[in-house]
């Protein structure tokens, strides 16, 4: 049974052509696609023309008022509005959707002032953000229950949104497939035996030019021969539940005797973030975090912070002083167990570099060589592979040092190109 289906992750599309080729051996063996939103019509013909179940769903009343004009303000529109809501409407909690975390905390800060100025004769306003930078404690805050006479205002991004909207969005979202790096993929389905990718049966075939670029650069990786099949090294990349650069960090790592640290990385580099900069405090946050910098940059931070939690015992006030989320670090260490069970099964020292650096960045050169970039004469840095123009984060360690070379995680777009760790 596969639910959820209309999600289309990598993994649904890549279940559906093994399903399929499976069904056409097993007459006996039965298979149920479900979904809220599925195209089934395309659903049905892909799987032999099978049969489509409609099942009603339970509809709500939901009335839709519009503004009379344009907003020049959107964001100041949405607070007056929410303001007349909560003076003038029965009880019942608000939900505003805003873009993102600096225009929620604004929004926040602006709907409290005006609310504390109104004095104390007005019903009380809780005013609870939501986005998923926040820590998880705080995140709980919106579930709480309303208290007699007052209202909640729940201001958030789309993390908490459940529908999309009619006239705006595609009928059905881009599946993954046709959108993503296909590297672990490819590693995959190779490490299933499935060799020749061409004839593999996906429902939307990706584009060929991304097959290609994936499997260069598991080539590159020595993931793949001069054949294009799984090497020994693949077949152990593979057994990773991770991307391939990070795999054959990892396993690199056992030779050059610091799995001890890329096994922090690799755990930390899991998590979206494990540092949180409230908007009120940015200034303590920012110099907390400060004193985790190493001079060789983001990713030797990183095990400084996983052993500063270990030394305090893993307790949550250490992480509390640290500007640290607590939540994320528990599940760094989940990641960190599972990744040391399987080093177990293959047998691998876990080492420690000790204060040896080189061999943690040779280990991380030996993943991410095609995340190199050299300083620009100009400004900047530039990609050696692609030429492309890079800058460092001014959160990074590295920030103001501006060495010659420097290999990053991954690019994140805002008003340029920034590397992040």
């Amino acid at each position: 049974m596969l639910d959820e289906a209309h999600e289309r992750t990598i993994a649904t599309d890549v279940l559906f052509g093994l399903l399929k080729k499976a069904i056409k051996r097993r007459p006996d063996l039965k298979l149920i696609v479900t979904s809220a939103t599925l195209d089934a019509e395309k659903c049905s013909k892909y799987f032999f023309g099978c049969t489509i179940f409609t099942i009603s769903g339970r509809t709500f009343p939901v009335e839709v008022l519009y503004t009379k004009e344009p907003e020049t303000d959107y964001l100041d529109a949405s607070l007056i509005t929410d303001m007349q809501i909560h003076l003038s409407e029965p009880p019942g909690d608000i939900l505003l959707f805003l873009t993102g975390q600096e225009e929620i905390d604004t929004a926040c800060e602006i709907l409290y002032e005006r609310m504390k100025a109104l004095g104390p004769k007005v019903p009380e306003l809780l005013i609870l953000p939501i986005y998923s930078a926040l820590p998880s404690e705080v995140q709980f805050r919106v579930f709480d229950p309303t208290p007699p006479g007052a209202r909640k205002v729940v201001i958030a991004t789309n993390v908490a949104e459940t529908t999309a909207f009619r006239n705006d969005m595609l009928p059905n979202s881009i599946p993954d497939i046709q959108r993503t790096n296909l590297s672990s993929t490819i590693l995959m389905l190779k490490a299933m035996g499935v060799n020749d990718l061409l004839s593999f049966d996906f429902m939307d075939p990706p584009p060929a030019q991304t097959m290609l670029t994936a499997l260069e650069s598991l080539y590159a990786l020595s993931a793949l021969d001069d054949e294009g099949l799984l090497t020994r090294l693949g077949r152990k990349m593979a057994d990773l539940p991770m991307e391939p650069p990070l795999a054959k960090m990892l396993i690199a790592s056992v030779e050059l005797g610091c799995s001890e640290e890329i096994l922090s990385i690799v755990a930390m580099l899991s998590m979206q973030s494990v540092f949180y900069r409230p908007k009120e405090k940015q200034g303590r946050a920012d110099s907390k975090k400060a004193k985790f910098h190493q001079p060789e940059g983001d990713h030797v931070t990183l095990p400084t912070v996983y052993n500063g939690w270990k030394v305090s015992n893993f307790s949550n006030p250490w992480c509390y002083e640290n500007f640290i989320q607590s939540r994320s670090m528990r599940r760094a260490q989940d990641v960190r167990k599972q990744l040391l069970g399987i080093m177990d099964r293959y047998k691998h020292d876990i080492l420690s570099a000790g204060k040896d650096y080189n061999r943690v960045r040779r280990a991380i050169c030996s993943g991410y060589f095609r995340n190199a970039a050299k300083k620009d004469p100009q400004e900047g840095y530039k990609n050696i592979v692609e030429g492309t123009p890079v800058y460092i984060h001014p959160s990074s360690a590295l920030f103001n040092r501006n060495p010659e070379w420097c290999i990053y995680h991954e690019l994140i777009l805002t008003t340029r190109e920034y590397c992040h760790t």
